[in-house]
């Protein structure tokens, strides 16, 4: 793998001093300035609309425009985007682009700012730790062949958030918000940039005392804090080759009283915003700190080279309900909520608040550790006169672990209180640790020969997975029953993509590429491969934006995961579930109602996504249940559209988005489905509303789910869960 690195190294410097050596000077007079946002994929709403692949730009006028804290509600509104809601917060949020497997966004690139930022992206790939979305200032996703630069999961896409800048001058920020449930939300920024130095600060809290009601009573909610910070130093304008320094700083702890724990059918029906007595116990602790040190020099007018190195470190502890056993062995959650007359003594143990016997109840604390590290680099180079030419190439080179330490305690109900009634050791659960080291390269070529654009691209990863598991039996880990695996594969990903301008207003754009996933460490399971190929237009007609995209994933393996937020065993094991096709349609469509009108606005945006999945051959798992030829892959909604409608003056703004997502099978099946495998379809309505004072103070108004809906989102990990009710905070926002 070393000399694979010093080669790639090598090979980018060589064709860095060719292209500089090749380039008449004239031609180096009339290039265009490169432009490059350190922390952005995309940079803009124009870039994303005249790329050669599908994406799409969510800038910090959308973000501001209802201020979620829930990534799922500004991420829905995204073409081709599904979402599996869990908590009804978004705390930990279970992301598909494309029909991808959505469960902890295991199967898509998450980024922040440019860097891999799951914590074990290879090793341990479930997004435990998630970006707070209120910090952001974009969300970037790509889609099709416009992430063949982004790894290591290339067949849905890549998806980057963008977190707040260093400002040009001095810039003060405050915002401060209440609601029902006890919601609070306090952010404070600042920032300024002098001729050479930079700096901004940024605190966030969040929290919640929940919108469910513990048997007994108690915390549902959760409490949440996060700090970073930017300092930058830049060359003077005066210097021949400018040159920048960026660090960054992030820190983020929280406590969050969540369950795996759900309700039975008949209980939802009577009271979807339960809880019961047997998930008292329950909560993750979190904790996660990042180092991201950025590099960027520009040795000549054509040419940006940027190098950043990262490091990302994450803790949590998941103390949840994982078992019951009144006598009959464990049983699991699921099992207990899909048939609670079959299982009417777990049932009754965990829902009933009667007293037990002792040790009948198995909390597991769900405790890792995780590290992610390693440092990237890539150079930008434009030349060319009559085929003006862009070349990106790329190096990353990646380790990052997973350490789990777990153990199992077992409490009682005595007086109507969860008990604990034997203590575990620590270690004597899950005790292993899970290792990948990986290099990845990438070239992409972006020529423009009049009207037609051509981006023809090449992926490479070599990857190598280890496990060390030391066993329960051995929580000292002296290595006395220790057993290890291991599995490698190194993979070329091709694609290309092309966009065809008709005149300004009109253009089609098109590609395929091979789609990955790496494997797990046991050997015999293979990664996840598929040719991905998409077709689509992008017009402006009178006012009227808009882009439609077809797409189809043809998978000759998919890759599905043991993890126990699916229903699964938790082991996280992958294993190959064959072929399946993936096909979908992507629509988005823009107009201004009043465009042209100095003192008003009134946009409308209306998107859909169509997805349609299909298993190619049969197996059995528990994550997918029995699977049959034909059958669909469980929570992808069919149907999913958003609207979103705005009046805006100097004075205010007022914003509604309404979405509706479809009927979603919970098992993988075809034909009708039954109550028992399915999640209805919901139809769900936010406003939010702005008034300015003046140009430093803002009165903010937002509302969620303002029918006051019902509505069941997911069956797991275990049984039916609520989305959230009726929400509302108000608040304000100062700036200077």
């Amino acid at each position: 793998m070393k000399n694979i690195l010093s080669l790639i190294v090598i090979i980018a410097s060589i064709q860095l001093l060719q292209s500089q050596n090749e380039q008449p000077t004239d031609s180096v007079e009339n290039l265009k300035v490169i432009h490059l946002k350190p922390n952005s994929l995309i940079g803009s709403k124009f870039e994303a609309q005249n790329r050669t692949g599908s994406s799409y730009y969510m800038s910090q006028t959308d973000l501001t425009k209802f201020n979620y804290t829930d990534v799922n509600r500004a991420l829905l509104s995204i073409p081709g985007v599904n979402v599996t809601e869990e908590d009804g917060f978004g705390l930990r949020p279970n992301i598909s682009l494309r029909g991808t497997q959505a469960e902890r966004s295991s199967k898509i690139t998450l980024m922040e700012d440019g860097v891999l930022i799951a914590p074990a992206p290879y090793s341990s790939p479930a997004a435990y730790y998630f970006p707070n979305v209120a910090r952001m200032e974009a969300i970037e996703v790509l889609k099709g062949s416009s992430q063949v630069q982004y790894g290591p999961f290339t067949t849905g896409g890549a998806i980057n958030f963008v977190s707040s800048s260093i400002p040009d001058e001095l810039n003060g920020y405050a915002r401060m918000s209440m609601g029902n449930f006890n919601s609070r939300q306090t952010e404070l920024r600042i920032g300024d940039s002098g001729e050479q130095w930079g700096y901004m600060v940024d605190f966030l809290n969040f929290s919640s005392d929940g919108f469910k009601s513990l048997d007994n009573g108690g915390n549902t909610g959760f409490d949440r804090n996060d700090y970073s910070a930017k300092l930058s130093y830049r060359s003077k304008a005066s210097a021949k080759i400018q040159q920048s320094l960026t660090l960054k700083l992030q820190y983020s702890e929280g406590l969050d009283n969540e369950t795996y724990l759900g309700l039975s059918d008949a209980d939802f029906e009577t009271n979807p915003y339960r809880r019961y007595l047997g998930s008292a116990a329950d909560n993750i602790v979190t904790e996660h700190d990042q180092i991201q040190l950025t590099h960027l020099i520009t040795p000549a007018q054509n040419i940006i080279v940027q190098t950043t190195a990262y490091s990302n470190n994450f803790k949590r502890n998941w103390y949840k309900l994982d078992y019951v056993n009144t006598g009959n062995g464990a049983t699991s959650l699921n099992n207990i909520l899909t048939d609670p007359t079959t299982y009417a003594s777990e049932y009754n143990a965990i829902s009933s608040g009667q007293d037990t016997a002792e040790d009948v109840l198995g909390v597991k604390a769900n405790n890792r550790v995780y590290y992610s590290r390693g440092v990237q680099s890539k150079v930008n180079i434009r030349f060319g006169n009559d085929i003006l030419s862009d070349l990106e190439l790329g190096v990353r080179y990646h380790t990052d672990q997973e350490d789990r330490y777990q153990w199992v305690d077992l409490f009682g109900v005595e007086n109507g209180q969860l008990t604990r009634t034997s203590p575990a050791t620590r270690g004597t659960d899950a005790n292993r640790v899970s290792d990948a080291e990986a290099i990845a390269f990438h070239a992409l070529y972006k020529a423009s020969f009049g009207k037609l654009t051509l981006t023809p691209g090449l992926r490479y990863e070599d990857i190598t997975l280890t496990r060390d598991n030391y066993g329960s039996n051995d929580p000292g880990r002296t290595g006395a029953n220790l057993s290890s695996r291991e599995n490698s594969v190194n993979v070329f990903i091709p694609g290309i993509g092309a966009n065809y301008r008709i005149n300004n207003l009109w253009s089609f754009f098109g590609g395929v590429h091979k789609g990955f996933s790496p494997p797990g460490s046991a050997p015999d399971v293979d990664a996840e491969e598929s040719v991905n190929y998409e077709l689509g237009s992008r017009f402006l007609i009178g006012g009227l934006r808009g882009e439609t995209t077809v797409f189809f994933n043809d998978y000759s393996n998919l890759l599905g995961s043991d993890l126990a937020a699916s229903g699964g065993g938790g082991t996280t094991d992958m294993f190959n579930a064959g072929e399946v096709n993936v096909a979908g349609i992507e629509v988005s469509f823009s107009y201004d109602l009043l465009e042209g009108n100095s003192n008003w606005s009134l946009p409308l945006t209306l998107n859909y996504t169509h997805t349609q999945t299909e298993f190619q051959n049969a197996f059995e798992s528990n994550v997918y249940g029995e699977v049959a030829i034909g059958d669909k892959i469980p929570y992808i909604a069919e149907n999913q559209w958003n609207f979103l409608a705005g009046l805006s003056h100097s004075k205010f703004d007022i914003n509604a988005n309404a979405r509706f997502v479809g009927e979603m099978r919970t098992v993988a099946g075809s034909g009708n489905t039954i109550a028992s495998e399915r999640v209805d379809s919901n139809f769900i309505i936010d406003v939010s509303g702005r008034y300015h004072f003046n140009k430093n103070l803002t009165g903010t108004l937002n509302m969620i789910n303002v029918l006051d809906n019902e509505y069941a989102v997911s069956r797991q990990p275990a049984g039916l869960r609520p989305g959230h009710p009726f929400g509302i905070n108000a608040g304000l926002i100062a700036r200077f």
